[in-house]
């Protein structure tokens, strides 16, 4: 007998290049992964992230509507930037139809503390685990893991502070555009990194134009597989392992659940 288990969706973090060609074949294959195929998938932008930035919000839900329409999917671009949004019941309305949402860039701390506790992070939860997509790139996807870590300490080469994120990928810390963050460290001070990450996360860095993806398979595990150009690097227990598109990325049992 088939299981009445509700089937959580699809997840992506994704290094950068929302909105962009890079990310056509990554949106196009997350787009097939929603439950009812039948219909256009109806997309929800969400540009809270760049909430502190004049103007971006809607230049990001510009490039979002245009992108995902071009995908064959219906869009609804929506103006969450503050608390009091998050709080709106007509953006909880439209996001409780949503079957894909998408986290754009921007300020991954200013996201976190616009979303947490409220009922529009309720209802993107509850899609999800119903079987929404769920996309978060650069600040999208650092909220999405245990913690996160402002990037600006790492390049000053202060001590990294570990910041609270929203826990839905459990056991992780996402780092973003990882392949221009890294190069600019030096081996000495990448490793020096490494080695401050706390022993009970898994750090991700996800290169520009690149993105994990977590599907669910059949036993509701979660299988991790790198999708885009370039690749992803995990560091966990001072192992360092490096992963390219098309391969599966063990990430420990809290993430994968």
């Amino acid at each position: 007998m088939e299981s009445t288990e509700l089937r959580p969706g699809s997840l992506a973090l994704v290094g950068s290049g929302e909105y962009t060609a890079a990310m056509v074949s990554t949106d196009r294959h997350l787009l097939a992964t929603w439950a009812e195929p039948a219909a256009p998938a109806q997309v929800v932008l969400v540009p809270t992230a760049s909430g502190l930035e004049p103007g971006m919000p809607e230049r990001w839900n510009a490039q979002g509507s245009a992108h995902f329409s071009a995908l064959g999917a219906h869009v609804t671009a929506l103006p969450l930037i503050t608390r009091a949004d998050a709080h709106d019941p007509a953006i909880t309305a439209a996001l409780a139809s949503a079957d894909y949402i998408y986290f754009s860039g921007g300020n991954p701390e200013y996201l976190i503390d616009t979303l947490r506790d409220t009922p529009s992070w309720e209802m993107i939860h509850a899609r999800h685990r119903q079987g929404a997509v769920l996309a978060g790139c650069s600040a999208g996807a650092m909220m999405l893991g245990t913690a996160t870590v402002r990037i600006r300490t790492i390049l000053e080469s202060q001590t990294p502070t570990w910041v609270p994120a929203l826990g839905l990928v459990a056991g992780i810390v996402v780092i973003p555009h990882f392949d221009r963050i890294a190069s600019s460290f030096g081996l000495e001070r990448f490793q020096q990194l490494l080695g401050l990450v706390p022993p009970d996360l898994t750090l991700l860095g996800i290169d520009e134009d690149t993105a994990l993806i977590g599907e669910i398979q059949p036993d509701y595990s979660r299988r991790w597989q790198v999708m885009g150009r370039q690749t992803v690097v995990l560091a966990h227990a001072g192992q360092l392992s490096s992963f390219v598109a098309g391969e599966t990325v063990p990430l420990p049992v809290a993430a994968s659940s």
